[in-house]
């Protein structure tokens, strides 16, 4: 049994020079003492390519 509609999440890391970027965003962001709470979710989003997608099995 399939199910006909779907959520599809993929995560990728993404390139060199961004995920530099991110981490060091992240790590100024906990040095500057901002919270860990903001900081960390934040870099995640810079260095990982996140997509969401929907998607309908047609019959």
């Amino acid at each position: 049994m399939v199910p006909r509609t779907g959520v599809t999440v993929d995560i990728c890391p993404r390139d060199l020079p961004l995920a530099l970027i991110g981490t060091a965003d992240g790590a100024l962001a906990l040095w500057a003492h901002a919270p860990a709470d903001i900081a960390v979710p934040a870099a995640l989003l810079i260095v990982l390519d996140i997509r969401v997608r929907r998607w309908r099995r047609r019959t």
